[in-house]
């Protein structure tokens, strides 16, 4: 009984940032973590990036360039990208569980083109 609305994607250059968000119908104070994954055409869905009560993690293919983050006056836990690659382009989720039960977003499209 949760719901997750992503929201941020677009088109950008290679180089360029892009700011995700994911808003919550609960509090984000509540959940124990979220996750971002995303899912290119073709391809297996992956975790980017996951923020928990102990920190955050990010797969090899983004760390350093992808930062996690609670945004509490918002509700919202938000994904910066910068120094976005083509290979980056996917469509990305937000992820959290409760009460035993996993939920999902809508997902928001980013592409990544010259």
């Amino acid at each position: 009984q949760v719901q997750l609305v992503e929201s941020g994607g677009g088109l950008v250059q290679p180089g360029g940032s892009l700011r995700l968000s994911c808003a919550a119908s609960i509090s984000i104070l509540t959940i124990d973590f979220l996750d971002w994954y995303r899912q290119a055409p073709g391809k297996q869905r992956e975790m980017v990036a996951s923020i928990t009560r102990s920190g955050t993690h990010y797969a090899d293919s983004v760390k350093g360039r992808f930062t996690i983050s609670r945004d509490e006056a918002k509700n919202a836990v938000n994904l910066q990208m910068n120094s976005l690659k083509p290979e980056d382009t996917a469509v990305y989720y937000c992820n959290t569980a409760a009460n035993g039960r996993y939920f999902w977003g809508q997902g928001t499209q980013v592409t990544v083109s010259s």
